[in-house]
């Protein structure tokens, strides 16, 4: 016996339950078990709660809830694991048809090793834990996720996935990002594109063949890669130690769309000819390439406009050029576009020699500049205060060597003729002068001057995707040293990061608070009656919201069942 909920559905659209006693007999006409009502308790809205629980507590006092246990079949929980981000990751992957353009390579080369299920657990491992390829395949892989179907997958098969990918590298991200071109805005198509530079932890530099490269070697064999870890100026401080730039172009809403490697002593001006290069043909549309001042050269520009190509990009102020001559210089009216944001266009020139740029004005980052710059020059002041009296053969002491090539105090400290150090009270002007204000130059001239500033403030989407590769997805550091295994790994966490960008673009959270939710929904592993069962846990209310705005659909209650004892 049991007791039986039913529902009707009122004409105003209200539904009222019903409570009922009721046990399954078997109808040898129907063939089948049914439900034959003993007692009807009425509407669950009428039903006394407390007569119920009385009528229950009756019962177990004759028949004691240990000993309604005992009575059922034995249950024996074996394990469990977190299933939550695997499920999600797992429907992106398919979503974004990535396991269809891997598996089509695969067929393609007439290759049975189940390459995309390792590649598939590399990235999820990134998305998820971000462990280093022994460790994903040795334990995390057996104890600490549910994924049969990888189960088999052995070390090489991961380091075979590598360079499987790294072969064919171009076509599956041109082929990834057709399926994910409806999320793209389609009035401007813009990519951001920036660079970042990553260490390792080894003290000699990759030195290559005589013409600087190395030949790729394993299933990547016969690729010539240029010697990638070389000292370079780095953008993480660890200049002492060699380092590859890696490259990223994303979309308005940080989903990455390709990234690269280059050698460590590679200047990011030099490297946008790249770039667009790789990116021609993959039917962009109308496609502004939005970049830093560090990709703002002569060259660059030349080479963006070719082809009728468009760009957005910033302009140093500090270069004693045009633009800190006659641009900064120029008299006008701000004309404010949004929250803390006025511009002012500004054009020099005329026909095809015609330069346009947008000198940009945010007030609370000028305050908030000035407030850093009062006491920078406080503590500049009680620096200076302490140094002893310049003598004869003393001019270059640590101490002063330290002031003046101090990227926090040098720009406003200059000599006497004496040889004293003095806050350089004209610098600090100059200073004042560009708190708050970045310019932009653009050849595009269907952009409004508000929509060159905006465009270039969504260029802090790269920056958002560097903070996540290098914290949350842990790019580095790096266990490999192999050119082709470096390019793997980095392509491994870019598509690690399209899929948390996915999840956070459609959720409106961070990944870190998604996947920590997701993880509470877990796979049990079970004993009962003999038959060793998969099962998923309850999904709360709150999830299934969840997994509803990431457009996912809810996972299996049961995922196995096979007798116990059994392989």
């Amino acid at each position: 016996m049991y007791l039986r909920v039913t529902q009707r559905r009122n004409a105003d659209g209200t539904t009222v339950r019903y409570y009922q006693l009721a046990e399954n007999t078997w109808d040898a006409a129907k063939g089948c078990a049914v439900p034959r009502i003993i007692y009807n308790f009425g509407r669950a809205d009428q039903v006394d709660g407390d007569k119920l629980r009385r009528l229950a507590k009756s019962i177990l006092r004759v028949f004691s809830g240990e000993e309604q246990v005992a009575a059922e079949p034995a249950v024996r929980v074996i394990d469990s694991w977190p299933s939550g981000g695997l499920h999600v990751l797992g429907q992106f992957w398919h979503e974004l048809g990535i396991d269809q353009v891997l598996g089509d390579k695969t067929a393609k080369e007439k290759r049975k090793q189940p390459f995309e299920r390792a590649l598939f657990t590399m990235v999820a491992n990134r998305a998820l834990h971000a462990y280093s390829k022994l460790y994903c395949w040795e334990q995390w892989l057996r104890e600490e996720v549910y994924l049969p179907e990888a189960r088999d997958l052995e070390l090489h098969h991961l380091y075979g996935a590598m360079d499987f990918l790294e072969r064919h590298k171009p076509e599956v991200e041109r082929e990834v990002y057709f399926r994910i071109a409806d999320l793209l805005n389609a009035d401007v198509d813009i990519i951001f594109y920036d660079t970042t530079s990553l260490h390792f932890e080894v003290d000699e530099e990759d030195e290559g063949d005589r013409d600087g490269v190395i030949r790729g070697s394993g299933q990547a064999g016969g690729s010539l890669y240029p010697a990638p870890r070389k000292r370079g100026k780095s953008k993480n401080g660890r200049g002492d130690a060699p380092q590859v730039v890696v490259g990223l172009a994303v979309t308005r809403d940080g989903l990455p769309v390709r990234s690269w490697v280059f050698p460590g002593n590679t200047m990011d001006a030099t490297t946008v000819q790249r770039v667009k290069r790789d990116l021609a043909g993959w039917r962009l549309g109308r496609c502004v390439f939005v970049g830093d001042a560090g990709m703002n050269s002569q060259q660059n520009r030349r080479e963006l406009s070719l082809g009728g190509g468009k760009y957005i990009l910033a302009a140093k102020m500090r270069a004693g050029d045009e633009v800190s001559k006659k641009v900064m210089t120029r008299a006008g009216r701000y004309q404010e576009v949004a929250d803390n944001l006025r511009v002012k266009e500004v054009v020099l020139g005329d026909g095809a020699r015609r330069r346009r740029y947008v000198v940009c004005f945010n007030p609370a980052e000028a305050d908030r500049q000035g407030r850093h710059r009062k006491k920078v020059l406080e503590l500049l002041e009680a620096e200076l205060a302490t140094l002893a009296p310049s003598k004869r053969g003393a001019e270059h002491s640590k101490r002063v060597c330290e002031l003046l090539t101090s990227d926090r105090f040098g720009r406003y400290i200059r000599r006497t003729k004496r040889g004293l150090l003095k806050v350089d009270r004209a610098a600090v002007r100059r200073e004042e002068q560009l708190d708050g204000k970045w310019v932009v130059t653009s050849n595009d001239d269907t952009l409004t001057a508000e929509d060159m500033a905006l465009g270039y403030k969504q260029l802090m989407q790269v920056e958002v995707c560097w903070r996540m590769l290098k914290s949350g997805l842990r790019m580095r550091p790096f266990y490999h040293w192999r050119p082709h295994r470096i390019h793997a790994h980095v392509t491994i966490c870019a598509l690690a990061l399209l899929l948390t960008r996915m999840a956070e673009v459609r959720a409106g959270d961070t990944w870190r608070n998604i996947s920590a939710a997701l993880q509470t929904i877990k796979v049990v592993e079970y004993e009962r009656g003999g038959t060793r069962i998969h099962q998923t846990t309850d999904v709360r209310p709150e999830l299934l919201r969840l997994l509803k705005a990431l457009k996912a659909e809810p996972p299996p209650k049961i995922l196995g069942a096979r007798p116990a004892g059994s392989a």
